[in-house]
């Protein structure tokens, strides 16, 4: 009697694979290491994070203020127009400064990480 032996092999498409390796992953025991290529991305990114997260949060708070005044003197303007005038201009004022709150925020913490950075744009380049 002959013996057969018939191999089976079976690739998965790229999507799977992807999949298997976002699975394997979580189950790793160390995480593998960054490239510095990726290093220097997500650095990239954390450098204008905070200043917009600071610049929405003082944005959207200001709009609420402002959307206040306006209402303020719309609804009750024969009591609360004066305060609601008031009210407003602080929204705007807030509004306007949310932007240069953002710029501010992002010198900073470029002049923070820019050493770092220019090591790794450096290591990349040679």
């Amino acid at each position: 009697m002959e013996e057969k032996h018939e191999i089976f092999t079976y690739t998965y498409s790229a999507a799977q694979q992807e999949e298997v390796k976002r699975i394997r992953g979580k189950y790793a025991p160390l995480a593998p290491e960054e490239d510095k290529m990726e290093q220097l991305r997500r650095l990239d990114k954390s450098v204008t994070k905070p200043g917009l997260i600071a610049a929405l949060t003082l944005g959207i708070i200001s709009t609420l203020i402002m959307g206040f005044g306006m209402c303020c003197t719309m609804v009750w303007s024969d009591t609360l127009f004066i305060p609601g005038v008031v009210i407003g201009v602080v929204g705007i004022i807030g509004i306007c400064t949310a932007y240069p709150l953002y710029i501010r925020i992002t010198k900073k913490q470029r002049e923070k990480l820019a050493p770092e950075i220019m090591r790794l744009a450096d290591e990349l380049i040679k």
